[in-house]
Parts: structure tokens; sequence; C-alpha cells
């Protein structure tokens, strides 16, 4: 990470305090609106912390530094994680959080790259954001730069043979400097992603077409910080991909022991109570 992103005490907060600061961000912006992806937000936040403050190279003033490491969301509907974790890192203006999903907001509930600082691309149609991102990769290799690229996308798109081109693709190109996260959440708009095509094996799949695989709880920090380590100094000129099994609306659990489904709705009188549920576990 850029010492410049992060100066002073900063670098002293936990990856725990990371993660419970970006949970409560997005619960803020989505009390704002009502609505939003919430769950996947929730389920997310340790996989952003641990990207975001352990293991990309960026500068908070300067989004658009040339030298620094690319984080694509391939699932724009995530925008809501994204931009908390930008908020944490300093890039966007905390005091935005409220103007979340509103007209002429630089934070639109889908991701879009030309609004907001930070974003690199503009996620969806699923399925796209390993493509970009296997292109990029193969740019900055062909300009001798050490950036790494990573790609967050949904266990949904493992579903999409679009994707499964970028993974031929990336092996192809020898992209070792290409890092793909999947958010297993087994939740997808027509059901559980293992009814449909993404139907176990995740990681041997993967490793068959030629990546380097991992497995991992997506909700333990600890784990997710070996990954990525080990994803980031493997000296072998392949892809590397982690696979992250995570818990849709973690931290809040009434949330946690609701029907899961794509889209969790949380009722007016509930956004308050996951904001205490969250305060009660904050890290020490």
């Amino acid at each position: 990470m850029s010492v410049e992103a992060h100066p002073g005490p900063l670098q002293n907060m936990s990856l725990a305090m990371r993660a419970w600061n970006i949970r409560r961000k997005a619960l803020l912006m989505g009390e704002v609106q009502g609505q939003g992806y919430i769950g996947q937000a929730l389920g997310v936040a340790d996989m952003l912390a641990v990207s975001y403050f352990h293991a990309l190279d960026y500068r908070a003033d300067d989004p658009e530094w040339e030298g620094r490491d690319r984080f694509y969301l391939s699932i724009g509907h995530y925008a809501i994680a994204l931009y908390a974790v930008l908020m944490e890192a300093g890039i966007l203006p905390e005091e935005e959080l409220e103007t979340y999903g509103m007209d002429d907001s630089r934070m639109p509930m889908s991701g879009m790259a030309s609004y907001t600082p930070g974003m690199e691309i503009t996620g969806g149609s699923l399925g796209q954001g390993l493509g970009i991102a296997v292109g990029a990769a193969l740019g900055l290799k062909r300009k001798k730069s050490p950036a790494f690229v990573y790609n967050l996308m949904s266990d949904g798109e493992l579903g999409e043979g679009s994707t499964w081109e970028a993974v031929m693709s990336g092996v192809q190109w020898q992209l070792d400097n290409l890092i793909c996260i999947v958010d297993f959440n087994n939740q997808q708009a027509d059901g559980p992603s293992r009814n449909a095509l993404a139907v176990g094996a995740e990681a041997p799949k993967w490793a068959a077409f030629g990546w380097y695989a991992q497995e991992v709880d997506g909700n333990d920090i600890k784990a997710l910080v070996a990954a990525f380590d080990a994803a980031r100094a493997l000296k072998d000129p392949r892809p590397r991909v982690i696979i992250c099994n995570s818990t849709m609306c973690k931290g809040i659990d009434f949330l946690e022991q609701r029907e899961m489904s794509h889209f969790i709705r949380v009722e007016a009188d509930e956004w308050t109570k996951a904001l205490t549920v969250l305060e009660e576990g904050k890290p020490e």
C-alpha cells in the first residue's frame, strides 16, 4: 500500500475495524434510500477491507495515479459497498454519504465510472468485468508496470460464457498481475447459485483452466490476508483467483437469519435496529 495513501495513525487501525466502518457506512447509505443491495455490502466488507487496507497500492489524493493497483467492481449493483470503502479510504468525502442514489449524486445506486472517483469501471451487464480486467492486466504488462489488477465478481457470473473466455485468455497471456476475487454468497436473481450453473468444486475448476486457485472463508480476515498475500507473492506466470465463501448480511444477526434472496428487504424501522446491532459488535 502506498504510504501516501494513509499517513499517520490511520495505518494502525485494524482490518476488523475497517470492515466494521465499511458496514456502518453501507447501512447509513441504505437508510438514506430505504433500500439497496445491503446484504451483499455487509457480506463483502471483509474482502474490501483487506483489499484497500492491506493489498492495494493507491493514493487517496490522486485516484488516477498511473502506478496504482486497479480494483474493478464487475458487479455494479454492489456499488454501495464500494462507495463505503472509498469513503473509508479517503477517496470520497464522507459528507456525500447522504446523497447516495439521489439526483446529481456522485454515488448512483448502480456504479458508474464516469460519476465516481476511484470507481475504475462501470459494472454490469454481469460477466464483463473479468474480460476488462484481462485487457487492463495485459496492457499494464506491456507497459512494464508493476501494478496489479484486482477484479471482484459474483458467483452468478460463473454461469456467464464471457467469464470463461476471460479465464482462458488470462492463462494464454500469462497474466500473473491479475487477481480475481469471487464473492460466493450462493445467491443470484433466479435463486441459489448452486441451483443454477455454479455447482461446486470452483477452485479445482479454475485450477484446471490453469489459474492459481484458493478458496477461503470470505468473512475470515486472517484467512483473507493469507490468501491475498499468497496470490500476490506467487512467482509463477499464472493469473490468480480467490474464491470467497461469504455470508450475506454478515454482522447483523437478524438479517443473516432472514430467508436469503438476491435482494434483502429491510423495513423502514429496521435500519436503526441494524445499526444498533452493528454497534454492539464493534471491534475492540
